[in-house]
């Protein structure tokens, strides 16, 4: 049976938009073995898919932070040894940076990744046995799909499928019909403002979700729930719990993040707002019950959101 390893870390909507180049793989590779390589802040996400069989961690994003930790160094060869100690018919390395292709050098097999011409970090591609060009211009399920067909060499079908559950119950304390609204992203210019958050959650019949994942993300949900009569603020939650809370919902409205891209993967009718980035490029792709609304630097009205959410 053939082994195959991916390296794709991080971030966590890279991790979501990798999935389908799994299950293309999965499908395609008859008896394939899958194992995955992923930042540890976002295996949860990878064991979520039905293909893998190990969910390899790093800590990569951890270990830069305290290198001045020998619990960090022991931490770091263990996972090299670790790493070399399998053997890989192929490892493909779909994230095409500097630190996923020194992860892909460690395991044995030969490696597959994109040519210095398509690759985000050019670099890269000096680390790889075989290399691949993948148009730029192209959404990241796309590119990650054609350098797996090419690494593995089967012909690629427009079906996309994301091959993502998340199973048990709600972990919500009370039952309730909620929507979910993931008011949190990674840079401003993909901020909604809050007063069409309070309009959007005031026109809905339903109890709105607003999870955070930081200080500054629960003050900013917390100033949002104060126009919504049926707003939560929630407990911080991971994201094998953030999973279950999309799956039981009766929809996720969010901006530009991963976590939006997740509930979307995971088959929830989800709304992805655009205020600062391109959706042609960036947005929610794939996912029958997904929508996406706005555009850089015209963000959407509340009402334009609404009618895409029902």
């Amino acid at each position: 049976m053939p082994r195959i390893l991916f390296v794709k870390t991080s971030s966590l909507g890279d991790v979501v938009q990798n999935c389908p180049a799994v299950s293309d793989a999965a499908r395609r590779v008859p008896g394939a073995q899958i194992d995955w390589v992923v930042e540890e802040s976002f295996a949860g996400v990878a064991a979520m898919h039905s293909g893998v069989r190990q969910v390899i961690p790093v800590g990569l994003r951890r270990w830069r932070s305290e290198l001045y930790s020998p619990g960090v160094w022991r931490e770091m060869l263990d996972f090299r040894r670790s790493l070399a100690a399998e053997r890989y018919d192929i490892v493909i390395d779909t994230q095409s940076l500097l630190k996923s292709a020194v992860v892909c050098a460690v395991a044995k097999g030969t490696k597959h990744g994109m040519d210095a011409s398509s690759a985000r970090e050019p670099l890269a591609a000096r680390f790889y046995n075989v290399t691949h060009a993948v148009p730029r211009r192209l959404h990241a399920v796309e590119r990650n799909r054609r350098l797996t067909a090419a690494s593995l060499g089967f012909a690629l079908d427009e079906d996309v499928q994301y091959g993502l559950s998340a199973t048990g119950s709600s972990p919500l304390e009370q039952s309730s019909r909620y929507a979910v609204f993931l008011t949190m992203t990674s840079r401003k210019d993909k901020l909604w403002p809050e007063e069409r958050w309070k309009e959007l959650g005031r026109a809905l019949d339903l109890s709105v979700v607003l999870p955070w994942g930081n200080d500054a993300e629960r003050s900013r949900a917390g100033r949002i729930r104060t126009g919504i009569p049926k707003a939560i603020v929630p407990r911080r939650m991971t994201v094998e719990e953030l999973g279950k809370l999309f799956v039981h919902a009766r929809g996720v409205i969010g901006l530009d993040s991963g976590l939006t891209h997740l509930a979307a993967a995971l088959g929830v009718p989800t709304v992805g707002i655009y205020c600062g980035s391109d959706p042609l490029m960036n947005g929610l792709y794939g996912a029958p019950r997904a929508k996406n609304v706005g555009a850089p630097g015209r963000p959407p009205e509340a009402f334009e959101v609404l009618k895409q959410f029902a």
